[in-house]
């Protein structure tokens, strides 16, 4: 799944280009843009670094479609609507529990190397070791330097490897193809809606 995060000028409101491997396109609005790392790069970022299969990015690419996305092109599979409520019901704890890591690694990204066994330590319900908050936070450091200097105009072109995405739990393979079989489990509790409103 190749995902385009696109620098619109500050205080525009802009999205994110999501083209599936099934070949359909969506576009999921991502509020005003400004110089901070966006919300949605933040989770695409953690989850990427901490091969998570089961957060944000992998239930889109398993066929969940949130409230800010909108369909812009290609053919959606049948009962798309339906099998998407029924991933985000099976998944719920899952995605919520991404969206805490996401907020968890966010804030570790700004503190220096030296205090993240003491926030590790002191983070309530801390879901990762310390090594991985570690990596996270070096992931999260270097893709705020890649947005900061891009352009107006400019992009950043990712792409989400198809077997890293959830699935029902009767196996039944997402819209967009039987994914391989995921290699690890492992997201910002920041207010945002929950999963079902994105």
């Amino acid at each position: 799944m190749r995902v385009t995060f696109i620098r619109f000028a500050d205080h525009e409101w802009g999205h994110v280009a999501i083209a599936r491997d099934d070949g359909v396109v969506y576009h999921m609005n991502t509020g005003p843009i400004t110089g901070a790392t966006p919300h949605d790069l933040v989770h695409y970022t953690v989850e990427d670094a901490l091969r998570i299969p089961d957060g944000i990015w992998g239930s889109i690419a398993g066929g969940v479609v949130f409230r800010s996305m909108h369909h812009v092109s290609g053919r959606r599979p049948p009962h798309a609507a339906e099998r998407s409520k029924e991933l985000i019901r099976e998944h719920r704890e899952l995605l919520q529990r991404a969206e805490h890591i996401g907020g968890l690694c966010e804030r570790a990204a700004e503190l220096p190397e030296t205090d993240l066994a003491r926030f590790a330590a002191q983070a309530p319900a801390m879901p990762l070791t310390v090594e991985q908050l570690g990596k996270a936070a070096a992931a999260l450091r270097a893709a705020h330097e890649r947005w900061s200097a891009l352009a107006v105009g400019g992009t950043l072109e990712l792409e989400w490897p198809r077997y890293r995405s959830i699935r029902t739990a009767a196996g039944t393979p997402a819209p967009t193809g039987r994914p391989e079989r995921s290699r690890s489990r492992r997201g910002r509790s920041s207010g945002r809606p929950t999963p079902s409103a994105r």
